[in-house]
C-alpha cells in the first residue's frame, strides 16, 4: 500500500467517524432535545432509530440502483446530500420535519460508509483489503469513543444544533480530499438487477449474514444497557461508569484494527471464530465477575476487542464470497449490522421488562452462540 493511498483511506475513515457521529450524537443530548422540541424522550429516541433504519434499509437499495456508477461520484454526492441535511437541523423544524431530516441522513450516510469500504478495498493489494476495512471501521468505532462524548460536551457551550453545523463542517474536508484524491472507480462489466439478487441465491451470503445479525444482536444486548448493568453489578459511581465506557470505546477501537491485521495474516476463519469464541467466553463470565470490580472490568474490555475484531474480518469474508460485486454484498452486511443492533435493543429491553438487568448476558449469549455454530457450520461445509 502506497503512502498516498493509506492516508487517502484514513480520510474515508474520517467521512465515516463523522457520519457515526451524527448517527449516535443524539444519545448523549436526548434530554436536551426533547426540552427544546417539547416532546417527550422516547420520541426523541426515535430519531436514533429512523437513522438506523434508513441506512439499513434504504441504503442498500440506492446502492443496488446504482452500481454501474462511478464509486468516487456516488461518494462524493452522498457525502454532500449527507452535509446538507447536517445544515437543515439549524432550522426551526417541527419535530415530524426533523424525523425526515434524520431519513436523508441515515440513507446518505449509510451510502457513503458502504461506498468508503468498498473504495478502501479497491485501494490496496488484495492481500491487504482486510486492514482497508479495519481502517474504515475504527473510524466507525472512533465515533463512539470520541465523537458522542465530544459532542455531548460541546453542546453545554454551543447547544444542540451547532453540533450538526459543526459536523457537517468538517464533513468538507474529506469529501474535497475524496475529490482531488480517489480516482474513478467503475465496474468493468454492467451489472445488472438479477446477478445482484443472485447474490442472495448463496447460502454462504444468507449464513454469513445471519452471523453478523447474532453477533452484533449478542452484543447489543448487553452493551445498549451498559451502563444501568454496570451500576447493578458494581459500586462503581456514574462518572467512574463514564471513564470505563470511554476505555471500552478505545478497546473497540483496538479491536478493529486487530481484526482487519488478523484477517489479513491468518484469514477469515481464524479471526471470525476467535473473536466469537472470545464473545461467548466473557459473556459467560459476566455472571462471575460481579465478585470483583477489577475481574469485571477486564471481562468487559476483552469483550469489546473481541466483538469488534469479527467485524472486519466478516467484511473481508463477503467481498471474498462476492469478488465481482463487493459494494452489493458490505452494504447487505452493513444493514444486518443496524438491524443486529435493533435486535440487541430489543432482545435486552425485553430481558429488563421480565427478569433483571443482570441476566442480559444470558440472552447475549444465546445469540452469539447460535452465531458460532453457524460459523462452525459455514467454515467446514464452504472452504472461505
Amino acid at each position: 500500500m502506497n503512502l498516498n493511498n493509506r492516508l487517502t483511506i484514513y480520510i474515508l475513515a474520517l467521512a465515516v467517524f463523522l457520519i457515526g457521529t451524527i448517527e449516535y450524537i443524539i444519545t448523549g443530548v436526548i434530554e436536551m432535545m426533547a426540552s427544546d422540541l417539547g416532546v417527550s424522550t422516547s420520541q426523541v429516541g426515535l430519531m436514533v432509530t429512523v437513522f438506523a433504519l434508513s441506512a439499513a434499509i434504504i441504503a442498500p437499495v440506492l446502492i443496488a440502483l446504482t452500481l454501474n456508477l462511478d464509486r468516487k461520484k456516488l461518494l462524493m454526492t452522498a457525502l454532500g446530500v449527507f452535509i446538507a441535511s447536517n445544515g437543515l437541523m439549524l432550522l426551526n423544524l417541527p419535530y415530524e420535519a426533523m424525523l425526515g431530516v434524520r431519513v436523508i441522513q441515515g440513507a446518505s450516510g449509510g451510502i457513503a460508509t458502504v461506498v468508503a469500504m468498498a473504495v478502501a478495498t479497491r485501494l490496496v493489494e488484495k492481500e491487504r483489503r482486510g486492514n482497508a476495512i479495519g481502517i474504515i471501521l475504527m473510524g466507525l468505532s472512533s465515533s463512539l469513543v470520541l465523537g458522542v462524548p465530544a459532542g455531548t460536551f460541546f453542546s453545554e457551550y454551543f447547544g444542540w444544533r451547532a453540533l450538526f453545523i459543526i459536523v457537517g463542517g468538517l464533513s468538507l474536508v474529506p469529501l474535497f480530499i475524496i475529490s482531488a484524491k480517489v480516482p474513478a472507480i467503475k465496474e468493468k462489466e454492467a451489472v445488472t438487477l438479477r446477478m445482484q439478487l443472485s447474490v442472495l441465491k448463496d447460502s454462504r451470503i444468507v449464513t454469513a449474514l445471519a452471523i453478523t445479525l447474532l453477533y452484533v444482536g449478542g452484543y447489543a444486548t448487553l452493551f445498549t444497557y451498559i451502563t444501568p448493568y454496570l451500576q447493578s453489578a458494581s459500586s462503581l459511581s456514574v462518572t467512574e461508569i463514564s471513564g470505563v465506557l470511554f476505555l471500552a470505546g478505545v478497546c473497540s477501537f483496538m479491536g478493529s484494527k486487530l481484526g482487519g491485521q488478523l484477517a489479513d495474516s491468518k484469514g477469515s476463519k481464524f479471526t471470525i471464530i476467535t473473536g466469537l469464541l472470545l464473545q461467548a467466553a466473557t459473556l459467560l463470565l459476566f455472571a462471575l465477575a460481579g465478585v470483583h470490580v477489577i475481574v469485571l472490568l477486564l471481562v468487559l474490555m476483552i469483550f469489546m476487542l473481541g466483538t469488534w475484531s469479527i467485524s472486519p474480518a466478516q467484511q473481508l469474508l463477503l467481498v471474498t464470497l462476492v469478488p465481482r460485486n463487493p459494494d452489493m454484498a458490505l452494504s447487505v452486511n452493513t444493514s444486518f449490522i443496524q438491524f443486529g443492533f435493533a435486535l440487541g435493543s430489543g432482545l435486552g429491553g425485553y430481558v429488563i421488562s421480565r427478569t433483571s438487568v443482570l441476566h442480559l448476558n444470558w440472552a447475549g449469549l444465546a445469540a452469539v452462540a447460535v452465531a458460532l455454530i453457524l460459523a462452525i457450520r459455514l467454515f467446514k461445509t464452504h472452504k472461505a
